[in-house]
């Protein structure tokens, strides 16, 4: 472990994102002391492991892998199906998710590129490849067990890093397993002397691959906290909770239809002939994956952690206004004021995702500092409930026949859509997450600093063609018409002087989450949906301002039994995930999983005629881009050409 090539010493730019992690995790005044650790600013095993402030940098190193979830260029899910488009013109937006959206992801140099880290993939950019996560992991661990390394570190304080390092190098595990399938196991750094057949690594069955991650995570339970004491400088940092929630997820992908006995992987195998998948089919992995969710609620819950609600203010707010902020707040909210953030990243800010999310709303907002550039199309809006808690297709009381239809705002709905505005009928009787979670041309955006101090008269969206929100500046405007509300903090403030977002630590996982894993995982287990399968369902519901799923289903659905049963429940659970977790890069990960891309990726994509500057013009359904998903290609990304050449016991994912 003390060769050069053992100790891989940290490039500049590792150093430079080290130091803006360790900052900003820690909250450190300075971060010049960092920088002039050696001399030359290269960092190896023999100085990083000799101090215990060392080696809590060497750490933090291991933390600076975690994608940068919160900006959309680098979320893997957020731009790469079907929930959010945008313009051609990619204006100082250039995302290689929705390049892949469009059918453009290849084998050659692909896109979001993980296992490299090219291409936006992996962690903050084109150098972060997830293996090389992974390998500092593994140095992380064998100096940290080597207790005649780092004198002063205590034996308690030991037992927690390494427990934090096992379940970053878990994550990173999952992650490449989400995105690729079956993937190499490096669980020891090889020696550089290492024979050409152990550098030669091969891809381990999927269900190696999972075991495996889950045995780390139960590895490093014992020695991880349930809470974080010291919330001032170790906020993100990896808790019982969080890891148990990972496991919950991780072992919710195996016993989804992707992964569990899927036949289009009956002839996937090595070099050798081992077969990477099983392609029986398993019941009892939705028992453990359901086991996993619960045991993440039970720590969540002894942690302290509950599904957000609004605190409050000073202002004169509607309910209707309140209830808004509660469901955005579930998001945007930070760290002391938030617990259902399970896992809050501090290494993932979002002021990028609000800038590119929010619209203008008056003439004084200066150009570019609201740019409105991520658009919803038009089925993710249909996607939402009515307000009555059921989808629009089977709701029998409200008619969504002609749903595209004109009508005027009354006062009544004064704060949803701006009184007295025509818009289309789909924006009239909603629940209240779309209206919280959505933009649209007249549809109510309240802010902290309304002009009326209130949500009476307050901001309203203008986005027809001529409109302050409409498409009438390069590259910065709204390709469908919709805007996504749910990720902008509602402190947010713009003016003539430009734009101030208050962002705030990406949630990787909410608890709101982990209640619908297992609801999921323990609908599946199961004959028929018991009473805990209903009672985390509808909590979720609850805090949106909806009736239960019984009670909905009964009184206002044309299928009023549909959740009596284990495949009307599914249909439930599901859309009920793509609701609460929409606009947070899950879609697209649920829609792989469940095995539904070939059904939902290749819909057109339609939005509004925004070149319009008409009511009646505006409101005409207009086709985007005709997705195209190809089965089973598509499910798992390639392994980059090159490596397979570089490594030929590797084996390419079917179709690439």
């Amino acid at each position: 472990m003390k060769t050069k090539m053992q100790a891989m010493k940290f490039n500049k730019i590792s150093l430079g994102f080290l130091m803006i992690f360790s900052c900003g995790l820690l909250g450190l005044t300075s971060c010049k002391k960092y920088l002039d650790i050696v001399p030359d600013n290269v960092a190896t095993i023999d100085n990083a492991f000799t101090l215990r402030n060392e080696a809590e940098k060497f750490l933090f190193t291991c933390y600076s892998y975690l994608p940068k979830d919160g900006n959309p260029l680098f979320n893997a899910g957020y731009m790469s199906g079907d929930e959010v488009w945008t313009s051609l013109d990619e204006r100082e937006f250039i995302s290689y998710g929705w390049h892949i959206a469009r059918g453009g992801q290849n084998a050659a140099q692909p896109f979001l590129d993980a296992w490299n880290g090219f291409y936006g993939g992996g962690g903050p950019g084109d150098n972060y490849g997830l293996f090389k996560a992974i390998r500092n992991c593994n140095i992380f661990i064998t100096n940290i067990e080597d207790r005649s390394k780092v004198p002063d570190l205590s034996l308690n304080e030991r037992q927690r890093w390494l427990a934090e390092a096992k379940v970053l190098k878990a994550y990173y595990n999952f992650y490449l397993i989400r995105k690729y399938g079956p993937i190499p196991i490096i669980d020891k750094n090889l020696e550089i002397s290492a024979p050409e057949s152990q550098v030669r690594v091969k891809r381990a069955p999927f269900d190696e691959c999972v075991n495996y991650v889950s045995n780390l995570i139960d590895e490093a339970l014992p020695d991880l906290p349930n809470i974080i004491t010291d919330r001032s400088t170790e906020l993100g940092r990896i808790t019982k909770p969080i890891a148990l929630a990972i496991k919950a997820k991780l072992l919710l992908t195996a016993a989804s239809p992707l992964f569990n006995g899927n036949p289009d992987y009956s002839g996937f195998k090595d070099k050798d002939g081992v077969a990477l998948f099983n392609t029986v089919y398993d019941e009892g992995k939705w028992k453990k994956a359901a086991d996993a969710a619960k045991a993440a609620i039970d720590a969540a819950t002894t942690a302290g952690f509950k599904l957000y609600q609004f605190p409050g203010t000073t202002f004169k707010l509607s309910d209707t206004t309140l209830r808004q902020l509660t469901i955005k707040g579930a998001v945007t909210e930070r760290f002391n004021q938030n617990l259902e953030h399970v896992w809050a990243n501090p290494n993932s800010r979002t002021g990028d995702l609000q800038l590119y999310a929010m619209p203008r709303l008056t003439a004084d907002v200066v150009v570019g500092s609201a740019r409105q550039q991520l658009a919803p199309p038009l089925k993710i809006a249909e996607m939402f409930y009515t307000r009555n808690g059921v989808p629009i297709t089977e709701d029998k009381t409200l008619d969504f026949s002609d749903k595209y239809a004109l009508r005027k705002a009354t006062a009544s709905e004064r704060f949803y859509i701006k009184d007295g505005f025509t818009t289309a009928r789909i924006n009239f009787d909603r629940e209240p997450r779309f209206y919280a979670d959505l933009g649209f041309d007249g549809g109510v955006w309240y802010k902290y600093d309304s002009p009326t101090n209130s949500d009476e008269g307050t901001f309203y969206v203008q986005a027809k063609a001529t409109d302050v929100a409409g498409a009438n500046n390069f590259g910065w405007y709204n390709e469908t018409g919709y805007f996504i509300k749910k990720v902008v903090d509602w402190n947010m403030t713009n003016g003539k002087n430009g734009a101030t977002y208050r962002d705030y630590p990406w949630p990787e996982i909410r608890l709101a989450d982990i209640y619908l894993m297992y609801a999921e995982a323990l609908n599946e287990s199961l004959a028929a949906p018991n009473a805990d399968v209903y009672n985390y369902v509808n909590q979720i519901r609850a805090r949106a301002g909806l009736g239960t799923v019984e009670a909905s289903w009964s009184a206002y659905s044309t299928n009023p039994t549909k959740y009596t049963t284990k495949d009307g429940m599914r249909s439930i659970i599901q859309q009920e995930r793509m609701i609460e977790l929409a606009f947070e890069g899950s879609r697209y990960w649920d829609v792989l999983r469940w095995k539904r891309a070939t059904e939902l990726f290749n819909q057109p994509i339609t939005g509004w005629s925004i070149y319009q500057g008409t009511t009646a013009d505006y409101y005409r359904v207009r086709t985007i881009f005709s997705q195209s998903f190809i089965a089973p290609r598509d499910y798992l990304s390639p392994i980059r050409t090159y490596d397979l050449t570089v490594n030929p016991n590797l084996v390419q994912n079917p179709g690439w």
